[in-house]
């Protein structure tokens, strides 16, 4: 049975609950990405060298996002495993993603709602955000791949029609 816990917040529990929504269709994006034949545009950037290790990215921030809202309200660190690397991510993407989607429901349901919105942090990446702000981040980061990835699958579909 996959239960949602009771939040403090019910504004977390909703990000919570759209973060894992739009996980899940980012990743039935990704595979019919990959079963089309998708090849990413040229970049310098690690992360969008492939679709493995772009879902290796997806994977790795979306743990990286809650072990960073944990540590700035000084909650016990979820222990959520690591990512699987892009050479494994292929095989283990539908475990990892059940199992990291599950371990996203816990740890901030008894957070106070104004302790996300209190005051600001610097992310890993220097840019400031409340909890709050993070969790919306965290939402939208597999929205923005997902619409990238349905761009690149048209463009794949257009051409195979001429």
């Amino acid at each position: 049975m996959n239960t949602f816990p009771e939040y403090r917040y019910k504004g977390a529990a909703a990000l919570v609950k759209l973060h894992e929504m739009h996980f899940r269709s980012f990743y039935e994006t990704w595979k019919e990405a990959k079963l089309v034949g998708v090849k990413l545009p040229v970049t310098d950037d690690p992360y969008y060298k492939s679709l493995d290790t772009l879902l290796y990215h997806l994977l790795r921030s979306a743990r990286g996002y809650m072990i960073w809202m944990c540590k700035q309200l000084d909650l016990p660190d979820p222990q959520i495993d690591e990512a699987p690397l892009p050479e494994i991510v292929v095989e283990k993407a539908e475990s990892y993603i059940n199992y990291l989607l599950g371990e996203w429901k816990y740890p901030l349901k008894d957070v106070q709602p104004e302790l996300f919105e209190d005051k600001v942090y610097k992310s890993n990446w220097e840019v400031e955000y409340c909890i709050d702000a993070m969790l919306e981040h965290a939402v939208m980061h597999p929205i923005r791949h997902e619409f990238q990835l349905k761009n690149l699958i048209q463009k794949v579909i257009t051409n195979e029609t001429k």
